[in-house]
């Protein structure tokens, strides 16, 4: 009996000419077994190739058992050696396994780890969750033989020599060149790694284990680096020695999952080092010439996009990219000519345009597709069932979607979209609506689907079967965690978005015992717009708000007596974010006590909680509003006496002065005298300029409005002392530059007119009216307008 053939056939991972070798190889030796460098956990799932809904770009996604956040990822796209080979086995019903190193090893802790773990252990797992390419050679084996070769460019060179080239006669000579050069680096010992000894090891039994089983033709698809290694079989002594080192293997799952070219893509980084894959498979999936058809393509997405492209571009472009390649000495045009020659020809220099090209066409959004049978956890399978009823198909491409929540799919879809953003799934992500509107019954979201959320997927399923059910108690386990006010209101704000009503009360019962202990007034104010917000909810999602509303009512209360004490004494950087705060609580409030009329109209908490079935009290709320104003009013008489920790910065102050003029609870003439005191000479001019700063936030048109606030305001600027003026110019220009630039303009215009404060002179010669020439515009203004002129009596009898 002969001895078994070992065809080895060393390959560049995602690369289409050692893929078109692969299959000619294949093709021509006729193996009667394939061994490919993968994970030999995916051995039960190999035959699922052979369904015609396993559509590449996929990826084989192992992860432990135990610890789903550890997990890898080996990603195949059409044009992958490995995806050929697997194709091939199993289309001629050929033995096929994968003979790499088995995942569970890499998730197993190294010996030197400490057995609890540490916080660098914990980086390393999250590290884990990405491609296992190739992960071999210190040194890239290819930019040493380019080099060799005397090239700079390792990927040009690759191409030139293997991508661009169609296999001859003899389909295993390529083979035998890229092995010889892959050994004369091993020679020198360039480029091994500790690993990659383990894994060749292991590898070489894997060959053993397939000559005892009597298969007389082997294909070995690996990475060519490893050729070498696995021509030269040493005893089998050795490897064992070499593979006694591993750790113990932890039990490991492992499935098919969806890829994209874009995650291919190392710009993306998270990538298995292709820069090119759209090119990649245009390449592979195109008989004869790739440069005019490719060219073709990128006309038509130009065109797509407005940009006017003809026939005579694509033709031009086509000469041009030919002829860069004969001018650089390369056997056919690259993506590097053809590149070149799109922004000569069709986008006509625009970088702009080629980005586009670059991004849709060089790199690609195409998804891959799993059919049903791959193996997923429950949480997995009702998550496609959910995503089939209610029509959102994953897709790589970002995508914008307007949801009307008044209707019933609309709304389950945003129910699905917020459980999955709560299990840490952002599929979906809130954006701004392209139609403009104020009501709570619209949502918008921008849908794109990644890869590596298949691994949230499996490490949420610890939490439930069903996407209800693992949000809910996501949700119950969170507020248990959660170690401030602000978080847990939030996070009850997310329960009412998703339609967790189970986990609700759970929820609020955590929420009442931490805001009870909670003494912070920056917690509480930082809590209440988020239970504000979701009050608002009631009309269109038919929730019950009752115990909500009740503590919504009693942090506003909490807040009311601990704002002005609580502001005293802050530094510049805590008063700043008490501004935003003071901002956040005084609409909260607002809509609180808003009438049930308007809060009918606006969706908020009156209506919400009466739609709920219960009854908020119409006198309360209304004092609510009496109680907020009162403490605005203290806090803006919280001046410091002689040291500024005394007293509230200055842009507390200003800030309450403004919302209480807003509010229609001061009048102008109130707020011009707060102003002369603050700009007083008895002021800092530090405290005096944060005060201003309040109280323009927002808006500065009353300074344009009432000529007298701008009087007090320059005639104190103007006052300022040099050295003080040094100090205070920070906030005044941060101030005037949140202004509105036509508000600014004006501002300045009145400035270098003359003396503020008094109204402008009127020129005495103009202000008589000119009839005469008034009469005779008339016309052309009616024209202008399209109504029919009333000409004056007076004029009239002048015509006649």
């Amino acid at each position: 009996m002969t001895a078994p053939e070992v065809a080895l056939l060393g390959i560049r991972h995602h690369g289409p000419g050692s893929a078109r070798a692969v299959a000619a190889a294949l093709a021509q030796w006729r193996p009667d077994a394939v061994l490919i460098e993968g994970p030999p956990e995916a051995d039960g799932i190999v035959h699922l190739a052979a369904e015609k809904d396993l559509v590449p770009p996929v990826a084989l996604l192992a992860h432990a058992v135990d610890d789903p956040a550890k997990a890898a990822f080996w990603p195949y796209a059409e044009f992958s050696p490995e995806w050929v080979a697997i194709r091939h086995a199993v289309e001629h019903d050929l033995p096929v396994r994968f003979i790499d190193l088995p995942a569970g090893h890499g998730f197993a802790p190294a010996p030197e780890e400490d057995a609890e773990g540490t916080a660098e252990e914990g980086k390393a797992v999250e590290g884990t969750a990405a491609e296992e390419e190739d992960t071999g050679p210190v040194a890239d084996p290819l930019a040493l033989l380019a080099e060799a070769a005397g090239h700079d460019d390792a990927e040009r060179w690759w191409e030139d020599v293997v991508e661009h080239r169609a296999p001859g006669d003899d389909a295993l000579a390529p083979f035998a060149a890229v092995a010889e050069a892959m050994g004369a680096l091993r020679a020198e010992g360039l480029g091994e790694s500790r690993r990659d000894l383990l894994r060749e090891a292991y590898m070489r039994q894997q060959i053993r284990a397939a000559r005892r089983a009597g298969h007389r033709r082997i294909a070995v698809v690996c990475g060519a680096f490893h050729v070498p290694a696995l021509e030269r079989m040493p005893t089998v002594a050795h490897d064992r020695a070499l593979l006694a080192a591993l750790p113990k293997k932890v039990r490991t799952d492992i499935t098919w999952v969806p890829w994209t070219h874009r995650r291919l893509s190392q710009a993306t980084g998270y990538g298995a080092g292709v820069q090119s894959p759209g090119w990649y498979h245009h390449l592979f999936t195109t008989d004869g010439d790739p440069v005019p058809r490719w060219l073709t393509r990128a006309a038509d997405l130009l065109r797509a996009e407005d940009h006017p492209v003809s026939s005579a571009h694509v033709i031009e472009a086509v000469r041009l990219a030919e002829t860069l390649a004969v001018l650089r000495g390369r056997p056919l045009a690259g993506l590097t000519e053809t590149l070149d020659a799109v922004r000569a020809v069709l986008c006509e220099g625009s970088d702009v345009a080629l980005e586009l090209v670059r991004d849709r066409l060089v790199v690609g959004d195409a998804l891959g597709e799993v059919p049903d049978a791959a193996p997923a956890v429950p949480l997995q399978r009702d998550l496609t069932r959910l995503q089939r009823s209610l029509r959102l198909k994953p897709e790589a491409a970002p995508k914008d979607v307007d949801l009307d929540l008044r209707k019933d799919t609309d709304a389950a879809r945003s129910r699905l979209l917020h459980r999955l953003r709560l299990l840490g799934v952002d599929w979906g992500v809130p954006a701004r609506s392209s139609v403009n509107s104020t009501g709570t019954f619209r949502e918008s979201w921008r849908l794109c689907w990644q890869p590596e959320f298949a691994v949230r997927i499996a490490e949420a399923a610890q939490w439930g079967t069903t996407v209800e059910e693992a949000a809910a108690n996501k949700a119950v386990g969170t507020a248990r965690a959660a170690g401030e006010l602000a978080e847990l209101t939030g996070l009850v704000e997310t329960c009412l978005l998703a339609g967790l009503s189970g986990a609700l009360p759970a929820v609020m019962r955590v929420l009442a015992d931490c805001a009870a202990l909670d003494t912070d007034v920056a917690h509480l104010a930082g809590a209440l717009p988020a239970l504000v917000r979701a009050l608002r909810y009631g009309d269109v999602r038919g929730t019950d708000h009752g115990a909500l509303a009740e503590a919504a009512a009693g942090l506003a209360e909490r807040i009311c007596v601990g704002l002005p004490p609580g502001c005293v004494g802050l530094d510049a950087r805590g008063a700043e974010a008490m501004r935003g705060r003071l901002d956040e609580v005084h609409g909260a409030i607002g809509l609180l006590a808003a009438d049930p009329a308007d809060a009918t109209a606006a969706g908020s908490t009156t209506a919400d909680t009466t739609a709920a079935g219960t009854s908020p009290d119409p006198d309360g709320l209304a004092g609510l509003a009496d109680r907020w104003a009162a403490a605005l009013r203290s806090l803006a008489r919280r001046e410091p006496a002689g040291r500024p920790a005394t007293g509230a910065p200055g842009l507390l102050r200003g800030r309450a002065v403004r919302l209480l003029l807003d509010d229609g609870r001061l009048d102008s003439a109130e707020a011009g005298r707060r102003l002369r005191l603050v700009l007083s000479a008895a002021n800092a001019p530090a405290d005096a300029a944060g005060w201003v700063e309040g109280f323009l936030t927002g808006g500065g048109a009353l300074l344009l409005h009432d000529p007298r606030l701008l009087a007090l305001l320059d005639e104190w600027l103007t006052g300022v002392s040099g050295e003080a003026f040094t100090d205070v110019l920070p906030l005044l220009r941060r101030t005037f530059a949140g202004l509105e630039a036509g508000v600014r303009t004006t501002i300045g215009g009145r400035v270098a007119a003359g003396p503020l404060g008094e109204p402008p002179a009127v020129d005495a010669a103009a202000g008589e009216l000119d009839r005469a020439r008034a009469d005779a515009a008339v016309p052309v203004v009616a024209l202008l307008l399209g109504i029919r002129p009333r000409i004056p009596r007076q004029a009239a009898g002048r015509d006649t």
